[in-house]
């Protein structure tokens, strides 16, 4: 069997660089998950709407959707000391809550 020459060594090590690169290029791909833009920045924008316009904050919104509540008629389910409890609710959002219930004639669990 005759040696390859210098010119086919080259090229059979550029290809398999190439396929390297590739590899590697596909394997950073499956792991990101903001591949071509269809990343999704808010994973809670699709649910937080009624707790956005009632001006509650990040942590708050999100305390009450991982607990469950998506709209204001589901805290007759919970207690106010069970709400107090939530991490991410503050004074502020616990007044918001309690002003708005009042208005729509909703009351707490006791």
């Amino acid at each position: 069997m005759a040696k390859p020459s210098r010119a086919k060594i080259k090229k059979l090590q550029s290809e398999a660089m190439r396929a390297a690169a590739d590899r590697r290029a596909a394997k950073v791909a499956s792991q990101n998950t903001a591949t071509r833009g269809e990343a999704e920045i808010d994973p809670y924008a699709n649910t937080d709407g009624e707790w956005r316009e009632m001006g509650l904050n990040t942590s708050a919104r999100r305390a009450l959707i991982d607990d469950g509540h998506y709209k204001l008629s589901d805290l007759r389910k919970v207690s106010l000391a069970a709400l107090k409890e939530l991490p991410g609710m503050d004074a502020n959002s616990i007044r918001i809550l309690v002003s708005e219930m009042k208005k729509n004639d909703i009351q707490f669990r006791n």
